[in-house]
């Protein structure tokens, strides 16, 4: 007996992917006619209070060789279910279970995923049709702008351009204070800049006052770090921005807080008051103390980061209420929010923050930095519902932009399709129009140097620093990967995202070798340029957010695919290989004179290292 179910086959499984609440989904189980018997299909919740369920298929068609067998699956709730079939004979029952491959198997495997999701899920318009920009701020652009109220035992350099420091102090202890005075002034003044990128949106790592270069150790919601400027120079971003169709994400660090800050200040620097110094503190509950005041519990056992209780009500209602911190920055022109750590935020804490930014304006985004698959993520033992609607409206995609890495770099076309149709199968479309599909971000390598560069496996800082800037050969190697790798970015569905820098040939490996500053008057101008083109095609065709993704060709030399939106498409295609490759040219491509190019094109093949993108 042979059985055959192929989740991503419409014959068997029609619609594809997610499905909103109310949408019936037919299921159709091929079996040889060598068995008898009864069929079902089994569904199991992944959240209470659903219970499993079992569905009787009946007997739909014949051929020469298989029954096939049929029923249809109505999800009225948001809900992730994990299915397969049982066949039952008069002798032997069978469990079809999903095989490596993602055939059916008799002989064991994983169960299949189908995600219902809130029927009134929709995509936020802040994201725009075009390309997200990142930028670490203290490393972007210095205005010049004279800054006020700058703590004293902070290191400002002079040398933009410097390798960050990367040593300990004399204690063994990295301290992340030195600081180059990039401030959002600065960006505003290369807002031109980036809408020449085709950037519809701003992603910033925190700007909030922190003691650290990278303000991941907030000291107080409330204000902007003085290096950065104050609240007038955010809105005013925010509004020159919004002029040229740029929306501004901020970093939302909301499970822990700096140890200095107003609210823990175990160094002093707030006075007298706050959680490690007075147990009468307005703060005091927000942390978790084993014993007060020198044992708390921490993020990642790093004191300097104190863990919050994000559900303790004074807290929640400091974050996401009326008057909270979400509000105020939202109201001075915000557009959303990325959560740093999302999977370390409670369900509780997430709903409300939802609710807080949706109320304020539902086409404002929230964003979770999840690194694996977000739709059936488990953390701290409990499966989450990031992607069913009310939690999150997309999330950073660390899938593709591993898978694409690894392509290019290594090959194997199989397995980064596979990487991309799991995505595409998990995910609600709404979520899936707006990930963020970045190549590098402040917590990897930057893409060239992780194309090029000597694999940093475990080498310390050290050898890190030593190949800060990578020989010319590597460099070029990671530069021509890196365009070939933005082709693909580009054409992928979601919104390609840039970290600042990428663009122009900015090279680095772990933190903070990819936090440089940004090469003013020193970029590669041809990658700036290439960058450019693919930023107006985003804009030019807006049909990215809807448009079907069609594989062409996913071989360990050749990628390409079709994105098709009613009669327009666009056809994506590289070579990774350094040979010359015959193309693969979908109907209605073949007499189409190229909107982008990188290397060699002719028309019916490219050569080594090289890509296009055609349109119809």
């Amino acid at each position: 007996m042979k059985v055959y179910f192929d989740s991503r086959n419409p014959s068997c499984k029609t619609p594809f992917g997610a499905v909103p609440t109310g949408q019936e989904v037919t299921f159709t189980l091929a079996v040889t006619k060598d068995w008898a018997g009864d069929c079902r299909l089994c569904l199991m919740p992944a959240h209470y209070p659903a219970r499993p369920v079992t569905i009787p298929m009946t007997l739909a068609a014949v051929d020469f060789g298989n029954n096939y067998y049929r029923c249809t699956f109505t999800g009225d709730s948001p809900q992730l279910w994990f299915y397969h079939f049982e066949l039952a004979g008069q002798s032997q029952r069978w469990t079809v279970l999903r095989d490596p491959d993602g055939q059916a198997s008799l002989s064991g495997g994983e169960h299949w995923q189908l995600t219902v999701y809130d029927r009134n899920m929709k995509a936020p318009s802040c994201f725009g049709e075009g390309v997200m920009y990142q930028i670490f701020p203290d490393r972007f652009y210095f205005s010049g702008t004279p800054k006020e109220n700058v703590p004293a035992d902070r290191i400002f350099r002079a040398d933009w351009g410097g390798l960050p420091e990367w040593r300990p102090d004399e204690r063994g202890k990295i301290l992340n204070n030195d600081y180059f005075g990039g401030d959002l002034r600065g960006i505003e003044e290369k807002l031109d800049y980036l809408a020449s990128l085709g950037v519809t949106c701003l992603y910033l790592n925190p700007i909030f006052e922190a003691h650290s270069n990278h303000r991941y150790d907030t000291a107080d919601y409330e204000k902007i770090d003085p290096l950065l400027g104050d609240e007038e120079d955010f809105a005013s971003l925010c509004r020159e921005a919004k002029k040229r169709g740029i929306s501004v994400i901020l970093d939302g660090v909301f499970s822990h807080t700096g140890a200095d800050s107003r609210y823990f200040n175990r160094e002093g620097r707030y006075g007298e008051g706050g959680a490690f110094r007075d147990q009468n503190s307005p703060y005091f509950s927000w942390y978790q103390f084993r014993r007060w005041p020198e044992d708390y519990e921490c993020w990642w056992g790093i004191p300097t980061l104190p863990n919050v209780r994000e559900t303790e009500p004074s807290y929640l209602q400091y974050i996401t209420g009326e008057k909270g911190v979400v509000r105020k920055w939202l109201q001075l022109g915000a557009s959303g929010f990325r959560l740093d750590v999302a999977d370390e935020l409670p369900d509780t804490f997430l709903d409300a923050l939802y609710a807080c930014v949706k109320g304020h304006d539902p086409d404002c985004a929230v964003i979770g930095e999840v690194w694996e698959d977000a739709s059936n993520k488990i953390s701290y033992g409990q499966r989450r519902r990031y992607l069913l609607g009310g939690q999150m409206d997309s999330v950073m995609n660390y899938p593709f932009r591993n898978a694409l890495l690894h392509y290019l770099r290594y090959g194997g076309g199989g397995r980064f399709l596979a990487a991309i149709l799991q995505v595409l199968e998990h995910y609600p479309p709404p979520v899936v129009s707006v990930l963020m599909n970045s190549l590098s971000t402040h917590d990897t390598l930057r893409a060239i140097t992780a194309l090029g560069g000597e694999p940093v496996e475990h080498h310390d800082r050290r050898w890190q620093s030593e190949r800060h800037i990578l020989p010319e050969e590597q460099y070029w190697k990671g530069r021509h990967l890196f365009a070939l790798g933005c082709i693909l970015q580009y054409g992928l569905p979601g919104i390609p995202c840039l970290y600042y820098g990428d663009e122009a040939g900015m090279c680095g490996y772990q933190d903070p070798f990819n936090r440089g500053c940004y090469p003013w008057g020193k970029e590669d101008a041809g990658l700036v340029a290439f960058l450019q083109i693919l930023g107006k095609i985003r804009k030019e065709f807006p049909i990215f957010s809807e448009a079907e993704f069609i594989p062409v060709c996913f071989s360990d030399e050749v990628c390409s695919f079709v994105r098709q939106k009613g009669d327009r498409a666009l056809f994506f295609a590289v070579n990774r290989s350094g040979e010359t490759r015959p193309l693969i040219l979908p109907p209605g491509f073949a007499t189409s004179t190229p909107l982008a190019g990188y290397g060699e094109y002719d028309g019916k093949s490219l050569g080594g290292l090289s890509g296009v993108v055609l349109t119809n």
